[in-house]
């Protein structure tokens, strides 16, 4: 049994280098939500010097709320935002999928039309989609014939209809132990392709090494989501 580790990172966190130690695949910020151009450049350095994959992690051009808040902009916006971001990530380094961020990646989960606008710009570099199973950016990537990776999430507590539990209620954000339980079992379901540990919670670099150490203790190996 195999799954991909995946993080979000070059967001300014400050532990990027502890986490890519123990991940398969970087969703690297774009520099438009959080973070920089330059911890974009030299994250994407790092995972070509340690062989990890780069994804580009595009998210809504609003700092003040780390891209979380829905900014209601109009489609037309939406996809050239997105086309702009990922275009730069590009630009740097190879990628092998686009995972959108925050509220970015909630719309399209939600609207179809704003997933069929990520599905096209992924397809002008010839790469597929991450998402959640049972919503829109994975149908968006079936329809235009994409690869599409379906992610859950080890770190993150889930509502009863599988999105995700919103960061302000109580038990959102797993422990280690927890997140490593449910890792095992997300990754034992066969449902999933990818597992997500965020690069931006409180010790997410202690996360990231409990669920790897726990993966392979349960006899699960990992590796990237492009075999």
């Amino acid at each position: 049994m195999t799954i991909n580790l995946n993080s979000d990172l070059a967001e300014g966190a400050g532990h990027d280098e502890e986490i890519l130690a123990n991940i398969d695949s970087a969703n690297v910020s774009c520099g438009v939500h959080a973070g920089s151009l330059g911890e974009t450049i030299r994250v994407c350095r790092r995972c070509a010097e340690l062989g990890l994959e780069i994804g580009a992690h595009p998210g809504y051009d609003d700092r003040k709320n780390y891209g979380r808040v829905e900014t209601g902009i109009g489609l037309a916006d939406y996809e050239a935002l997105v086309a702009a971001q990922v275009a730069a990530i590009a630009s740097v380094a190879p990628i092998a999928y686009v995972k959108a961020h925050g509220a970015l990646y909630h719309r399209a989960q939600a609207d179809p039309e704003a997933a069929a606008a990520l599905a096209r710009v992924a397809a002008r570099h010839g790469v597929g989609l991450v998402g959640q199973p049972g919503f829109g950016i994975l149908a968006a990537a079936a329809r235009a014939g994409l690869p599409g990776y379906r992610e859950g999430f080890a770190d993150r507590a889930y509502l009863p209809d599988g999105r995700l539990r919103p960061r302000g209620e109580p038990g959102a954000v797993l422990e280690p132990d927890e997140a490593v339980m449910q890792a095992i079992r997300l990754a034992r379901s066969g449902d999933f392709d990818t597992l997500c540990v965020h690069g931006d919670s409180p010790g997410s670099e202690r996360v990231a090494a409990a669920v790897r150490a726990g993966l392979r203790e349960a006899g699960i190996t990992t590796g990237p989501l492009r075999r």
